[in-house]
């Protein structure tokens, strides 16, 4: 049976069939501004047959000796989530298993949310979970996901909260077997710009076949979210787990592939980040970004399909190197920096290639914004932020910050940046890796050409030649000489 994503099918709509499938029976256990989700199943009719439980344990003792106490008091957190799944699923079986669990399908749905105060001084976002089994007496699966809430308004920011749990269920039990179908429906009945979903993780034997970095591209990629994000394990990161109160170093690339550049770029600029006075140490996080169009094809348009597998390649090949990996949809590094300001206060490095500080003062590039480069500057360096520039070799000159030639009406305007240590040159940096460019170690990885692996570091050699990444081909064997 072919699965139809069906946009036409309303909240109400998807709560009543849940409620009139005999096989789905759960509970549901809600946090904060989560309520909603429970009350749409009641709203809709025949909920006796799906809901065996309802229950918020709102007050924070109450939700400790239920739960368990964490160890970091943050209630709107996944690992809260986790505690809230385990015990209310277990429950489920405990108490029902013998008596419905031959032709029951069992569920637990759990959200815990923080929406906008009375004072409007947070920002709204919560966890939402479902764990459950896709026949009679199986194994259960998860689905978890982090939602950032944009309405202006407590009463909205929880409609959509309840919207988004009845997708949730719904997509788990009628579009689970189609992992793009059941993304894209978790938006349905809800404008984009009310919510974004920028994490998601699916597990269990239902999505043996789902790749979750996979499914963070399609969230950046369809617009659900602006950034995604990766461990140095591969699995998903939610954002502001991992960057809150955070110094962080960002080194934008392409990465197709890892060449000694980008390694040197990355230390160099690392270490002279480091020596900063107002940086600490032991709480900076490093962050590689590829964006949207860098998964392009460089000389593809805007729209262009992402080479999935060569996506996968490559952030392979960055978490193999112990690097945090994030897919973000900002072309420029203004909107990467405003973003970044919104989860941390704390100073930042942005680590570039030369020839990106010559993108950065172009003013063409700005001509969409009323204040021009004015404005796009007053978002990038009003920021705690610095500006590492590595150099680049043409035509036999290195070129850097020192020798950048401006229009005469811009270079006040620079020096004022560089007086005010907003941008500095990457110092001791390896000169003989500048004549390698990323593009020419591709063509020879693809075509066969000996030598290309002194360009790159030796895990990421080893790797391409293991797994035939990035069209590799293995050398010829030379000919056999005449006798």
């Amino acid at each position: 049976m072919s699965i139809v994503h069906n946009k036409d099918i309303g909240t109400k709509q998807k709560a009543l069939a849940i409620n009139l499938d005999p096989q789905i029976y759960g509970s549901f256990a809600e946090i904060g501004a989560g309520q909603d989700v429970a009350a749409n199943f009641f709203k809709a009719g025949a909920s006796s047959g799906t809901i065996a439980k309802t229950m918020s344990a709102y007050d924070m003792t109450f939700s400790d000796a239920i739960y368990g106490v964490q160890q970091k008091k943050r209630y709107v957190s996944e690992e809260r989530l986790m505690s809230m799944l385990d015990h209310e699923y277990q429950l489920l079986i405990e108490r029902l298993a013998a008596l419905k669990g031959d032709t029951t399908t069992f569920f637990a749905f759990s959200d815990t949310v923080a929406a906008l105060n009375y004072n409007k001084t947070n920002e709204g976002h919560g966890w939402m979970g479902v764990r459950f089994q896709q026949e009679p007496g199986g194994i259960p699966n998860d689905v978890v996901l982090h939602v950032k809430l944009h309405d202006n308004n407590n009463i909205r920011q929880q409609q959509a909260v309840g919207v988004l749990g009845v997708n949730l269920i719904y997509a788990c039990f009628y579009y689970r077997e189609i992992p793009l179908v059941f993304l894209q429906s978790l938006m349905d009945n809800i404008e984009k710009d009310r919510i974004q979903i920028d994490m998601i993780r699916f597990e269990g034997p239902a999505f043996t076949k789902v790749d979750n970095r996979l499914m963070s591209l399609h969230l950046v990629r369809y617009g659900f979210t602006d950034v995604a994000l990766f461990g140095p394990d591969g699995k998903n990161r939610q954002p502001s787990e991992v960057l809150y109160k955070k110094h962080i170093v960002v080194l934008r690339g392409r990465y197709r592939p890892v060449i000694n550049v980008h390694m040197d770029m990355l230390h160099t600029g690392v270490k002279q980040f480091m020596e900063e006075p107002d940086v600490d140490k032991e709480n900076v996080v490093v962050i590689n970004e590829l964006t949207l169009q860098g998964l392009k094809e460089r000389d593809a348009d805007e729209k262009a399909e992402i080479d999935e597998k060569d996506f996968l390649d490559r952030v392979d090949v960055l978490c193999s190197l112990g690097q945090t990996v994030m897919i973000s949809n900002f072309q420029r590094y203004y909107k990467l920096v405003a973003y970044l300001s919104t989860i941390t206060k704390l100073k930042m490095g942005v680590v570039l290639g030369y020839p990106n500080l010559e993108y950065i003062f172009s003013e063409e590039h700005y001509l969409d914004l009323p204040g021009g480069i004015l404005e796009s500057f007053a978002t990038l360096f009003s920021r705690k932020v610095k500006l590492f520039i590595y150099p680049t070799l043409r035509d036999g000159v290195i070129y850097n910050c020192a020798s950048f030639s401006l229009p005469p009406k811009l270079i006040d305007l620079f020096r004022y940046l560089i007086a005010n240590d907003k941008i500095e040159d990457i110092i001791h940096y390896d000169e003989s890796n500048l004549h390698v460019q990323t593009d020419a170690v591709l063509q020879q990885i693809k075509q066969g050409f000996a030598g290309w692996e002194e360009h790159v570091p030796r895990e990421v050699a080893s790797m391409i030649k293991y797994r035939y990444l990035f069209g590799y081909t293995p050398s010829p064997a030379p000919a056999k000489q005449p006798e």
